[in-house]
């Protein structure tokens, strides 16, 4: 799990306001770039609403040393029991490949089964192979439905008709 020396004593804990720039400082590092906005929404939203969201951490010396952020969807699309979507999950690049990421995806696991979450669903892109690495040897499977997008900036090719 944890290189010689490290220890998790700490474990899993709820984030709260104080972990937004540790959060982005490791989202950073990831990402190659901040997504600031983002996290301040989802902070924003976790406080106004925190019956919708999960969000947790890792700690370690009492530093945090990586989150996941999931929201909660109940009776969203047509669905009857509580989805909950992995909106962001991170952990210090140091400790990358030492069951940090596990820690994360078991705690959370075990804060959203109470709440009656009976699925976990996520998105990555398909190229990000360290993330769905990840993903597979977290249980994680091709779910059952397509996402689909397309431009809202170029206008539609007119179809022939004959």
């Amino acid at each position: 799990m944890a290189e010689a020396g490290t220890t998790f004593h700490d474990g899993i804990r709820a984030l709260n306001a104080d972990d937004l720039e540790r959060v982005i400082i490791i989202d950073r590092a990831h990402s190659g770039r901040s997504r600031r906005h983002f996290f301040e929404k989802r902070f924003a939203a976790a406080a106004a609403h925190p019956d919708e969201f999960i969000q947790i951490g890792v700690t370690c010396g009492g530093s945090l040393r990586g989150f996941a952020i999931a929201r909660l969807f109940r009776g969203e699309f047509g669905r009857e029991p509580t989805v909950a979507m992995l909106d962001a999950i991170g952990v210090e690049m140091e400790l990358q490949e030492q069951g940090v990421g596990h820690m994360l995806m078991d705690g959370l696991i075990e804060t959203l089964r109470p709440a009656g979450v009976q699925t976990l669903q996520s998105q990555a892109e398909w190229t990000n192979h360290g993330l769905m690495r990840f993903f597979d040897a977290s249980g994680f499977k091709l779910a059952h439905r397509v996402v689909l997008e397309r431009s809202t900036s170029e206008p539609l090719a007119e179809a022939s008709v004959e």
